[in-house]
């Protein structure tokens, strides 16, 4: 991997701001279910499912993350951080299809640090 494993956990910390809890109770929301691209044939948005494995990301230990973690945590930075460039201007950012479909990835742009 050309990034170092403690950038990619770092990026990925700062990127996700939702704790593992939150974001399963999200998951299970017809909110989280309203919004993405679906993919495959179960019906599951393709950030729906990545927020199921953010989940278990979030409760796996430093030592056990693999390189699909990791490549997994680097493409959840990327997502979060293009996403959050095109933050709507007119909507109600609350209960916008933008919002939500951040928090599948696990940041919630409301939530203060």
């Amino acid at each position: 991997m050309t990034e170092d494993r403690d950038t990619i956990r770092r990026e990925f910390g700062e990127a996700v701001n939702m704790t593992a809890g939150e974001l399963e109770r999200w998951l299970r929301s017809d909110e989280s279910r309203s919004v993405g691209q679906k993919g495959g044939g179960s019906g599951e948005s393709t950030g729906h499912e990545s927020g199921r494995r953010i989940v278990e990301l979030l409760r796996t230990s430093k030592a056990d993350l693999t390189d699909d973690d990791l490549a997994h945590m680097r493409k959840v930075h990327g997502y979060v951080q293009r996403h959050l460039a095109q933050e709507p201007t007119k909507e109600d950012v609350e209960s916008s299809r933008w919002r939500y479909s951040l928090m599948n990835w696990g940041h919630d742009p409301l939530k203060k640090r």
